[in-house]
């Protein structure tokens, strides 16, 4: 790159509602600037306005704002700007078609089928960026070796061997092409199945496309040439509606500029971290490009090489945070959504939580609540003078944290105004006056406002901590062994109290830290990337063709960032190979860095150490003698470039104060110091300094105990809220680390709790539907069976309907919590994992003709697994062995992966009784278990609110408090409840009775599972987010008729209850209270294999419609959220070809609002499996290779010969209000920025779990 001395250098990070620029003068000096990025009466671009005011006021010379900016005197310009993030948030991209392989024209409307919001009826899922979709008729395969069908010519590609089925009709293309530009489309995504792997159908598609004119055309083996349609699909999608959005904000910005910056180095940050030059800055790039200058930003500036102490930055904003985590190197993840939309590429690992400085305040049921919603850059807090609520912000400012007179007067409607500490005092007596309502027992003091204000910091301070543990914890490191790097308007304020709870000592903040994400530009280094898939084993017979594929990526990024100007001593590349244990989904992207090339490993470095390691440190065990595969070969070539900045020892006595504080200086909390840019609370027990560069280091103390009484404090409830729910999380985290099999490890097929001595349930994290309330059963039962003879060191397995389980795979380890002196257990902690077998008539353990039991597996009432604090090996063998002795039975299929995962489930346990220990250290056994009495019993009376709110309408609308529903199971098996509502209690009687008798079939449900559809249930009803515990069935009495189908005998088969009757007696309870029409009622499963696979999906159908909206077409509802397999995976993984995935028009109900599509799911089989069965759906038929259509009915096992193919067509939704009360009006399309949008790892990892 060429030299820029003499020269003004800018680096401007443009963001939603601040520009910060940053520029090196020619002297050396450094000057920083804020401006709004929108103030279309006195500029029309922030950035150009920036670099212009710079330029006129250290030379002297008028630069006017009419004409374009003189050039001569700017060396370089980098910029991270928002614009595609924001076009994406307001869906104003690109008019944009999609060009999709045949069969799949709604592949991206249904995607992963999985809901984004568990408990709401509503299925409000972000719109498709594209307007038009063209089908072609071409189809790539994956070549089967098993096949038994005529093969044709094979093509290779990157290891995997393909088949043409069909080849591109081009003519056919064409036409359609020229109809979608005649409607003035001119932006095309180009997707077809496997072009990931070879191309050649895409490249035509692209060739003819930009020949006839469209101006954008995307394709995705050339944006993201990765496995996995769906992201891959997305990204293209985003591609394609976003970066003619960005050349169209470019070609604005160079006009500004004599002769367009054509002599300027522009370099533009993309989400990887890395800049770009601006004419390759794309929109599948482009949306953490604003973010990714700030994590560079304290990564260079924080991290001190010499003690590799890692670094958690910490970014608060107004709307939001942003956490991340450097250790010496930028941490990547390759798929993470954003405003609805999964983009597969290369994109640091930001996790967004909502908890910025407008992050709203409620007060609710009892509980201080803090976000999600946010008040916005408009209205803004309350402070800011437009009619704003109030907000974290206006929190700090009542309690003296932030002082207006340090602000620019830019608030009001005139904005000219100061903010206002009147606005925000009046909202806060109204608040304050409203919880000293709530709370009207005798002798109870009030709160005053700065009570108020401070225990809404507190718990705002508490659910920012929660997702930075999690960012840690996950990977198996020890959040307190970080430095906390604080950046950004609002964070130097909570800084010492974030450290302070995560156990941190030392937090750095750097000079620019109110403008590091534009400091992070300049420091930057210019990045090419390239990547390709692979489908190689990590051995030594592949060496040769790594290394080769290798040396080839490493030179086309040589060449690249040659071009641009950097001299091989300025280029470094860097090599990654994406890898997994074969058989397995869980893939690490892995670079070699310090483990040198051996004669046993490829030359770029020993990546089977590396990637035993590390899978070591982030699962716990690494998997011996399995082969390692090579999914992608990626390598990032990095061109030197940014400026250099001085790092200093964060730790040595020679830290903070700001402008007039010498370097040096001291300052003991409480203080506030403040700059122009930021403010910083230096809390109590807490010493700020100055280091030698004028960066600010503050060294935590540790709090001064403050004693807490078992007495209610309305704060501290919150509090434990978050406490009790992270313990929960905790658990979780454990287990999937240190499981084994895929469904516990990678489907994240799992619940862990915590419960009261009673056996009432606490928390229960994450939310699989059907665990809600059946764990509390299975805990209650063996409180009840076991009693005395429970002793420290003892663990216990249990998975029987009658002990409260739901289905015999679904395995419950209970752990009681013991304290010193106390008799019986004080809390109970416990884990429930789906095993993919234990035993029975079929492999998977969920056999659809079981008529018994005995026949579903290995059955465990009160086992205990582990006695005084050994493991019971050899008892629980022979127990998962034990289904053998019945006829057709088998015992368990794999008993190395159910030791395995047991052995997990008592380590999470173990982790969650260690987790409740401390929580009783900190605050004493009488504190802990009254605040737990405290959350149940707030639970409690958000159901009892909801119930006498129901009441109320229901008597003044029929004089009732009596509702009742009925429906039929397939076999005309009655559920029917009948609902007696006391309106002065808040309480209700569900009773029912009536409901059908046990079947001979599977289709029993446990009791558990209708208590687990009635909290789910109740918490849709709620409509707020309520922790899920004992307290919410409290108002609640159930009757069930002994003998039913919902309370079966002991030995009755029930593996059909947990998945289809759970859904009829959703569908019962909403059908009662008239929230919503029946959903499609059933999960839709199917299974497939042999004597050497098996696979098990369910698919999605309809939603049901409500009061004010139609259903969703294509997603899964209430008690299963299951992710479908992406079609890439599933052909590449089995032997099946998808031959149509999309939506089954016109199967939604009809009415006022209408019900969602269900779906049509075509599997052809090219060779014979021996078993396949699905659940109730809308029509099930198999096309016989010989001609036959067959209808399958409702549930079914058959064999499958080569050629047959099985068609589902899977329920819609019931429609909602009489259809000709027509709904004229279309539905307001909700804006995305008007709700928060969470995004990251941590986000991911939840959405994961919730789709189970």
């Amino acid at each position: 790159m060429a030299e820029t001395e003499g020269k003004f250098d800018f680096a401007i990070d443009r963001g939603g509602t601040f520009t910060d620029v940053f520029a090196r003068l020619p002297d050396g000096r450094e000057r920083v600037l804020k401006l709004l990025s929108r103030d279309p009466q006195n500029y029309k671009d922030a950035p150009t306005e920036g670099i212009r005011r710079v330029l006129e006021e250290e030379t002297g010379q008028p630069f006017p704002r009419e004409q374009p900016v003189e050039t001569s005197l700017i060396g370089w310009i980098r910029m991270g700007t928002t614009v595609a993030t924001n076009a994406l948030l307001e869906r104003e991209g690109e008019r944009t078609a999609l060009l999709v392989t045949k069969g799949f024209k709604d592949l991206l409307h249904i995607g992963t089928q999985a809901r984004p919001k568990l408990f709401d009826l509503e299925v409000s899922v972000p719109d498709v960026l594209y307007e038009e979709v063209i089908e072609v008729d071409e189809r790539i395969i994956l070549r089967q070796d098993g096949c038994q069908l005529p093969r044709k010519d094979p093509k290779r590609s990157t290891g995997d061997s393909l088949e043409v089925w069909k080849e591109l009709d081009l003519a056919q293309v064409e036409k359609d092409l020229r109809g979608v530009l005649s409607r003035g489309i001119t932006s095309l995504a180009v997707l077809l199945l496997h072009s990931y792997t070879w191309s050649d159908h895409e490249k035509a598609v692209g060739a003819l496309a930009r020949s006839l004119g469209f101006t954008q055309v995307s394709l995705s083996s050339e944006v993201m040439p990765m496995v996995r349609a769906v992201p891959r699909g997305y990204t293209v999608c985003a591609d394609a509606y976003l970066t003619p959005k960005i050349h169209q904000y470019l070609k604005g910005f160079t006009s500004g500029f004599k002769g367009g910056l054509k002599d300027v180095d522009v370099l533009f940050m993309q989400s990887d971290g890395g800049l770009t030059p601006m004419e390759h800055f794309c929109g599948s790039r482009a949306i953490l490009s604003g973010p990714a200058g700030g994590v560079v930003g304290y990564a260079i500036t924080s991290y001190s090489q010499m003690e590799n102490k890692p670094v958690i930055g910490f970014d608060m904003g107004g709307t939001s945070t942003d956490v991340s985590r450097y250790a010496g190197h930028y941490e990547h993840v390759f798929e993470a959504s954003t405003a609805g939309v999964t983009l597969q590429a290369p994109q640091l690992d930001i996790n967004t939580v909502a908890a910025g400085g407008g992050s709203r305040l409620f007060f609710r049921s009892g509980m201080f609540v803090v976000g999600p919603e946010s008040a916005g850059a408009h209205p803004g807090p309350a402070c800011y003078r437009k009619g704003g609520p109030l907000t974290v912000t206006d929190a700090n400012l009542a309690l003296g944290r932030l002082l207006p007179s340090f602000f620019p007067k830019i608030f009001g409607p005139g904005e000219n105004e100061p903010l206002s500490m009147e606005e925000t005092m009046k909202h806060f007596n109204y608040l304050t006056e409203e919880i000293n309502l709530f709370f009207t027992l005798p002798n109870s003091p009030e709160m005053s406002v700065e009570e108020v204000a401070m225990g809404f910091i507190r718990v705002a301070n508490e659910a920012m901590c929660r997702p930075i543990r999690a960012l840690t914890q996950a990977k198996g490191h020890d959040t307190s062994q970080h430095v906390l790097a604080c950046f950004g308007g609002a964070g130097g304020q909570h800084a010492c109290a974030i450290a302070r709870a995560l156990g941190m000592k030392t937090v750095f903040i750097h000079k620019y830290s109110g403008v590091l994400s534009a400091y992070g530009l300049a420091l930057a280094d210019v990045v090419e990337e390239v990547q390709e898939p692979c489908s190689l084993k990590y051995a030594q017979h592949c060496f040769s063709e790594l290394d080769r594929r290798v040396e080839q990526l490493s030179k086309r990024c040589h060449d690249t960032l040659c071009a641009r100007g950097f001299s091989s001593s300025q280029i470094t590349t860097e090599v990654f190979l994406h890898l997994r244990y074969e058989g397995t989904d869980c893939a690490l992207m892995i670079t070699a860095a310090g483990h040198p090339s051996s004669s046993q490993s490829c030359r770029a470095g020993d990546f089977h150490s590396a990637f035993t390691e590390r899978y070591l440190k982030e699962f716990g065990f690494t998997i011996l003698d399995r082969p390692i595969v090579v999914d992608d070969i990626r390598v990032r070539g990095c061109g030197k470039s940014g400026i250099k900045s001085i790092i200093y020892n964060i730790h040595k006595p020679i830290v903070y104060l700001w402008e007039e504080l010498p370097c040096g200086h001291s300052i003991q909390g409480p203080a506030i110091i403040i700059d122009k840019n930021s403010t910083i609370l230096v809390e109590p027990c807490c010493e700020a300094r100055l280091t030698e560069g004028g960066d600010v280091c503050l060294t935590v103390g540790s709090d001064p105990h403050c004693a807490l009484g078992t007495e209610l404090n309305t704060v501290q409830l919150s509090i434990f809220s978050h406490r009790f729910m992270s313990i929960a999380e905790q658990m979780g985290r454990v287990l999937q680390r240190t499981s084994i099999s895929t469904n516990i490890k990678e489907r994240l097929d799992f619940s862990c709790a915590v419960f009261g001595p009673d056996g009432g349930l606490v928390s229960n994290a994450p939310h699989i539907p059907v665990h809600l309330g059946a764990m509390q059963e299975t805990v209650q039962y063996q409180i009840k069976s076991l009693g005395s003879k429970l002793r420290e060191g003892d663990v216990i397995l249990s998975n029987h309907p009658c002990a409260g389980g739901s289905h015999l795979p679904d395995l419950t380890v209970i752990t009681p919590v013991f304290r010193k002196g106390v008799s019986g257990a004080v809390f109970f902690v416990a884990s429930r994992g789906h095993h993919a077998d234990i035993g029975g008539i079929t492999p998977g353990s969920m056999p659809p003709h079981s008529t018994s039991l005995q026949q579903e597996g290995a059955v465990f009432m009160s086992f205990k697994i582990v006695t005084r604090g050994v493991f019971q090996e050899e008892a629980v063998t022979e127990a998962l062995m034990a289904p053998a002795k019945y006829p057709d039975c088998s015992g368990t299929r794999n008993l190395h992966d159910n030791l395995s995962d047991l052995r997990a489930q008592v380590a999470a346990n173990q982790r969650g009784s260690q987790l409740v220990g401390e929580l009783i250290e900190s605050y004493g056994l009488d504190v802990v278990q009254a605040y737990m009495g405290y959350i149940q019993s707030n639970a409690e009376l958000a159901v009892r609110d909801m119930l006498r709110d129901f009441a109320r309408c229901r008597r003044q609308q029929t004089g009732l408090l009596e509702v009742e529903s009925e429906d039929f199971m397939d076999d005309g098996t009655p559920i029917r409840l009948r609902v007696q509502i006391n309106e002065e209690q808040g309480s209700a009687v569900f009773d029912f009775t009536g409901t059908g008798t046990e079947v001979l079939g599977n289709c029993n449900a446990p009791r558990a599972i209708t208590l687990s559809a009635l909290i789910y249930c109740l918490r849709c009803m709620v409509g707020q987010d309520i922790p899920l515990n004992q307290g919410c069935l409290a108002p609640i009495k159930v009757i069930i008729p002994p003998g039913s189908i919902l309370q079966p005998s002991q030995n009755a088969a029930v593996v059909g209850g947990n998945v289809l009757t759970s859904q009829r007696v959703v569908d019962v309870i909403f059908r009662a209270f008239e929230m919503c029409a029946a959903s499609q009622g059933c999960m839709n499963n199917i299974s497939f294999g042999s004597e050497k696979i098996g696979y098990y999906e369910t698919v999605a159908g309809g939603a049901g419609a409500g009061p004010s909206w139609n259903g969703r077409s294509g997603v899964h509802s209430h008690m299963t959220n299951t992710r479908i397999t992406d079609p890439e995976i599933l052909e590449k993984r089995y032997p099946v070809i998808l031959e149509q995935f999309s939506l089954r028009p016109g199967s939604g109900g009809k009415g006022k609002y209408c019900g969602g599509d269900g779906v049509i799911r075509k599997l052809f089989f090219p060779q014979p499996l021996l078993w396949g069965e699905d659940g109730a759906a809308g029509l099930n038929l198999l096309h016989r290779a010989d001609g036959r259509l067959l209808n399958l009915g409702a549930k079914t096992s058959v064999s499958l010969e080569p050629g047959d193919m099985f068609c589902l067509y899977t329920p819609g939704g019931g429609g909602f209000g009489r259809e000709d009360d027509t709904n004229s009006k279309p539905q307001k399309r909700r804006r995305l920025n008007e709700t928060f949008l969470e995004r990251g790892s941590v986000f991911e990892y939840r959405m994961a779990q919730e789709g189970v």
